[in-house]
C-alpha cells in the first residue's frame, strides 16, 4: 500500500473516529473559518436513508468538513454554499446535486460523480483524486454535463470528464504564484475530456493538458495561456478570439477549428509549427 493511500485510508478512519477535532489535534491543516462540521457522518448517512423519493436534502450552508462521505448518494441534493473542505467523497454519487458556491477545497474526490451537478462559483483547491501513486486516470471524478461557470480549480485531474460541461468564465489553474513563461506547468489535467464543454472567457493557465480533448468545443474569447497542450485535440472547436500566448501547441490537432485567424498571442505560442491544421 502506497504511503498516498495510506494517508487517505488514516485520515477516513480518523474522520470516522473522532471527526475534524482528531485532525486538527494532529495538526491537520483546518478548514478557514470552520469550527466542528454541523452533522457526523452518522447523521449525513441517516438523513440520506431516510429521504422521501423526489424530495431532495438541503444541506445548503453546512460545515461538512472533513467528513468520510465515501460512497454516499448525495444524488439531486441540495449543498449551496456548503463548506466541504477536506471531505471525502470518494465513490460518492453527487449527480444532479446543487453545489453552487461550494467549497471542495482539500477533499477526495476519487471516482467521485459530479455528472449534471450545479458547481457555479464553487472552489475545488489541491483536491485529492487518485488512490495511490500511478495516478490512474479511471479515479478521476466525472463532471460531464455540469454548471462550472464562474469554478475556481486547482487541481491535478488527470483523465477528469468534463464532456459538454459548461465551464464559462471558470479559473482552472494554480492558485498559488502563477508559473513563469516556459517553465513546466504546476497543475495537471492530462488526458483530460472536455469534448463539447462551453469554455466562454474561460481562463486556463499554467496547467498541463498534454492529450486532453477539446473536440468541438466553445472556447470562443478563452485565455489559454502558459498551458503544455501537446498532442491535445482541438479538432472541431470554435477559437474565437482565443488568446493561446505562452503555450506549447506542439502535435496539437486544430483539423477543422473554427475561427484560428483571430487567436491571440501567437507570436509567443511554441512549436506552433508542429501543430496540425488538417
Amino acid at each position: 500500500m502506497s504511503n498516498l493511500t495510506r494517508s487517505i485510508y488514516f485520515t477516513r478512519a480518523l474522520n470516522r473516529m473522532f471527526g475534524s477535532i482528531a485532525l486538527v489535534a494532529l495538526g491537520m491543516a483546518a478548514a478557514p473559518n470552520s469550527n466542528a462540521a454541523d452533522f457526523t457522518a452518522r447523521d449525513i448517512t441517516a438523513k440520506l436513508h431516510a429521504a422521501t423519493d423526489g424530495i431532495p436534502l438541503d444541506f445548503s450552508g453546512s460545515d461538512l468538513s472533513y467528513l468520510d462521505l465515501a460512497d454516499l448518494n448525495f444524488k439531486s441534493a441540495i449543498l449551496k454554499n456548503a463548506n466541504l473542505y477536506g471531505v471525502d467523497l470518494t465513490s460518492a454519487n453527487l449527480i444532479g446535486a446543487n453545489l453552487a458556491g461550494a467549497k471542495l477545497d482539500r477533499a477526495v474526490l476519487v471516482k467521485t460523480d459530479f455528472s449534471r451537478a450545479n458547481l457555479q462559483g464553487s472552489t475545488i483547491l489541491k483536491p485529492s483524486s487518485f488512490s495511490d501513486v500511478t495516478f490512474k486516470h479511471t479515479d478521476a471524478p466525472k463532471f460531464s454535463g455540469a454548471n462550472l461557470q464562474g469554478a475556481r480549480i486547482s487541481a491535478r485531474l488527470d483523465g477528469a470528464d468534463f464532456r459538454g460541461a459548461d465551464l464559462t468564465g471558470a479559473n482552472i489553474g494554480p492558485s498559488d504564484t502563477a508559473t513563469e513563461a516556459g517553465a513546466a506547468p504546476s497543475s495537471r489535467m492530462m488526458s483530460s475530456d472536455f469534448s463539447g464543454a462551453v469554455l466562454v472567457d474561460a481562463h486556463i493557465h499554467d496547467v498541463d493538458l498534454t492529450f486532453a480533448r477539446f473536440v468541438g468545443a466553445n472556447l470562443k474569447g478563452a485565455r489559454l495561456n502558459n498551458l503544455d497542450l501537446s498532442r491535445t485535440d482541438f479538432s472541431g472547436a470554435d477559437l474565437t478570439g482565443a488568446d493561446l500566448s505562452g503555450s506549447n501547441v506542439e502535435d496539437a490537432n486544430f483539423s477543422g477549428s473554427k475561427g484560428l485567424d483571430s487567436v491571440l498571442g501567437l507570436d509567443s505560442v511554441r512549436n506552433i509549427d508542429k501543430a496540425r491544421r488538417q
